[in-house]
C-alpha cells in the first residue's frame, strides 16, 4: 500500500505532465493571479431550496494542528477563488477546531458553507455522540449554526434523525444529511433516502467508481436530494495510476489542463451532483482543483467518452 507522501508526489508528477512546458505553468500562474481573468465559477442548486454553491469544495480529513500554516493558506486562497463548502467531521481530528481558528482568524467566516458530521454514539466514547458531539463542534468551529448536520457513515441514522430535525426546525442547523465513502452501504443508504426527508446525501463517486450512479444518484433526483461526491480521486490512487499517461488531447474541450480537472469535471458534471469535496492540504492541490469549478463542463457525450477512456485502461 503507498503512504500519503507516495500519493501527494504522484500528483505532483501528474500536474506536471499536464502542464509540460514552462509557458503553460507561467500562463496558469498569471491566470490565477487575477481571478476575476477567469472563466466564471460554476454552481449548482440545492435542490431543497434552490440555495447555489460552487461545484468544487474542501474535504478535510487529512487536516492536523501541525500544518497550521499550510491549511490556512490554503482556505485563504480557496476564498479568494470563490470556494465556500468545506466539509468536515467530529471524528477528523483537529480539524473542526483548525477550520474554526483559520475561519477566525481570516475573517472569512461570512459565506461559507460549513458541514460536519456526528454518530449517535460518538467517536470518543462516553457521551461524546449525539447531542454532546454537535456542540462539540459548534465551539470548535466557533459558530451558532452549522449550515449542513450529517449522519457519518449511516451510524445511528434512525435515533438521530428525529434530534436533527428538531434542531433544524430551531435553526441551529439548516440542511441534514446522511454520509457514506463505502459502496457496500449504498443499499442502505438508498432506503433511508426513501424513509426520511433528507437534503443531502454524501456519497462515494469517481470516474473509477461509479456504483452510485445507479444505486443513489438517481434516487437522488427524483427525492429532489443534494449530493455531495466524496474520494473523487479514490483516496489519490487514482494519480498513482494516471501519472506515466499524458492528458488526451480533447480534454480541452471541457477546459481541463490536468488530470485533477479531468477527473473532478467527470464527478460534478453529473446532473445529481451539487458538489465535490476532494481532499487536499496544498494549495498548488486546491489551484488545481478550484479550476475544475470553472469552464466547460462534460456533456453527456462527453461523460460517455471518458468512461471509455478509464475502463479501457484496465
Amino acid at each position: 500500500m503507498r503512504n500519503r507522501f507516495q500519493f501527494h508526489n504522484s500528483r505532483r508528477q501528474v500536474l506536471q505532465a499536464g502542464l509540460a512546458t514552462g509557458a503553460a505553468l507561467a500562463f496558469r500562474r498569471a491566470a490565477w493571479a487575477d481571478p476575476g481573468a477567469l472563466a466564471p465559477l460554476v454552481m449548482k442548486a440545492i435542490p431543497s431550496t434552490g440555495e447555489r454553491l460552487p461545484v468544487v469544495g474542501l474535504g478535510t480529513d487529512k487536516f492536523r494542528t501541525s500544518a497550521r500554516d499550510a491549511i490556512q493558506a490554503e482556505i485563504k486562497r480557496m476564498r479568494e477563488l470563490g470556494g465556500t463548502v468545506i466539509d468536515t467531521a467530529a471524528a477528523y481530528g483537529d480539524s473542526e477546531a483548525l477550520i474554526g481558528d483559520v475561519l477566525a482568524a481570516l475573517g472569512v467566516l461570512e459565506g461559507m458553507f460549513l458541514a460536519t458530521k456526528l454518530t449517535a454514539g460518538g467517536f470518543f466514547g462516553g457521551s461524546n455522540g449525539g447531542a454532546a458531539s454537535f456542540q462539540r463542534s459548534l465551539d470548535r468551529l466557533r459558530v451558532q449554526r452549522i449550515d449542513l448536520l450529517q449522519v457519518h457513515n449511516l451510524d445511528g441514522v434512525d435515533e438521530l434523525m428525529p434530534t436533527l430535525q428538531q434542531w433544524k426546525h430551531a435553526g441551529k442547523i439548516r440542511y441534514i444529511g446522511i454520509t457514506t465513502s463505502r459502496v457496500a452501504q449504498h443499499h442502505q443508504m438508498a432506503d433511508f433516502m426513501r424513509k426520511y426527508p433528507l437534503d443531502f446525501i454524501q456519497v462515494d463517486y469517481s470516474l473509477a467508481n461509479r456504483d452510485a450512479a445507479t444505486t443513489i444518484l438517481p434516487l437522488a433526483q427524483e427525492r429532489k436530494i443534494g449530493v455531495l461526491a466524496n474520494v473523487p480521486f479514490a483516496f489519490g490512487s487514482l494519480f498513482t495510476q494516471l501519472q506515466s499517461r499524458p492528458l488526451p488531447g480533447w480534454s480541452a474541450d471541457i477546459d481541463a489542463d490536468s488530470w485533477g480537472q479531468f477527473l473532478l469535471k467527470y464527478v460534478v458534471s453529473h446532473p445529481a451532483v451539487t458538489c465535490t469535496i476532494p481532499g487536499s492540504t496544498q494549495v498548488s492541490h486546491l489551484e488545481d482543483n478550484q479550476r475544475a469549478a470553472r469552464g466547460r463542463l462534460p456533456d453527456e457525450a462527453m461523460r460517455r467518452k471518458m468512461e471509455h477512456y478509464w475502463d479501457a485502461l484496465g
